[in-house]
């Protein structure tokens, strides 16, 4: 099995949806953040060794999955393109200003909450991808939204033209059938993981801890 999606886009461009989307028209699994967080032992190492610039075995990384989307996948596309040379890739974006709005409210308030003693293999792994990739500083606006912009013109300008789509989330469906020459599903589109639900996802967890520390 090999990977038939590579996703360009970074954490809070429908990622989350594009998973259940993909996972549905392609009939396997979807690589995402969440995948990483369910194999620790094995995904962090791999992640982090990409994030120095050491070699990656990419197939063996995604044994098993029809697409990869979201955060890391998407920080290295162009090298895991290289080794799926015949998978779309699939750049999800959005409004900058939006993007930074829903990021900075959900995903870097927990990326910065990883303590390196506690979590040190975690820890390292997602600053060095943030510090090699995106911005050390997830706090600066200015900054982070220029990287953003940055990431996207990348794949814009260096992913080939005839296996690349760009996407965001009001396309719905038609777009990406159309790429993968697939049929349009006979229902909406997904629409999971919005801001206000992770911000709730994050507080139930957050009480779960303080209940189990009580």
């Amino acid at each position: 099995m090999a990977l038939r999606v590579i996703g360009a886009g970074l954490g809070r461009t429908g990622t989350m949806s594009l998973k259940v989307a993909l996972e549905k028209l392609l009939g396997g699994k979807c690589y995402h953040m969440y995948e990483v967080f369910e194999h620790l032992e094995t995904d962090v190492p791999a992640w982090h060794d990409a994030a120095l610039g050491k070699p990656v075995n990419w197939e063996k990384l995604f044994e098993g999955y029809v697409a990869a989307v979201d955060w890391p996948a998407g920080a290295y596309w162009q090298e895991i393109s290289a080794v799926y040379p015949d998978a779309l890739i699939l750049l999800s974006s959005r409004d900058p200003e939006k993007w930074w709005d829903s990021a900075s409210t959900t995903i870097f308030p927990s990326i910065q909450e990883i303590s390196a003693e506690i979590h040190k293999p975690w820890h390292d792994m997602i600053y060095g991808m943030m510090e090699s990739r995106f911005v050390s500083d997830l706090n600066d606006k200015e900054a982070c939204i220029a990287a953003f912009n940055r990431h996207n013109e990348n794949a814009r300008k260096n992913a080939p033209a005839s296996r690349f789509l760009e996407w965001q989330p009001g396309d719905g469906w038609e777009p990406i059938c159309k790429a993968l020459n697939l049929p349009v599903p006979d229902e909406p589109f997904p629409h999971v993981n919005s801001k206000e639900e992770f911000l709730e996802r994050i507080r139930k967890r957050k009480e779960e801890r303080e209940a189990a520390n009580a």
